[in-house]
């Protein structure tokens, strides 16, 4: 049987209070739960990056760097985020994943990547002017 992925349903607390949205289908699906011992977790909403974010950096900022340091398109970004998305927080540095970024962090990252470009002579185009 397949696994259906798990709902993720978003709200807003006003006067202690939490308001879903789509209450309905909350609803629905805490019903299939009944007499399960159930997981909830609360946090504060984050956009994660766009797929517009994300086509811009795989089609525009990763090639262009690559083709300049004669890496492939996976060896770049590996890079990149070694570059800078590194954690300290363990013997060993680790490095965060860029899916992980919200849109704000994704965009200083691309940012990041863009200046990095501009120090070794590689123009990326603002993200407006790709073509």
């Amino acid at each position: 049987m397949a696994k259906h992925p798990t709902p993720v349903f978003c709200g807003v607390i006003q006067g202690g209070k939490l308001h879903l949205e789509r209450r309905e289908d909350f609803d629905a699906h805490a019903a299939r739960l009944e007499g399960c011992a159930v997981d909830l977790r609360l946090s504060k909403h984050r956009n994660v990056r766009s797929i517009s974010q994300n086509a811009y950096y795989w089609a525009v900022v990763i090639p262009l760097l690559a083709e300049h340091c004669g890496y492939e398109d996976e060896e770049m970004h590996a890079a990149l985020k070694w570059r800078f998305l590194q954690k300290h927080e363990g013997p060993l540095p680790t490095v965060k994943s860029t899916a992980g970024l919200d849109t704000r962090d994704f965009a200083e990252y691309i940012e990041q990547c863009r200046r990095l470009g501009a120090e070794m002579g590689v123009q990326i185009p603002s993200p407006g002017f790709a073509e």
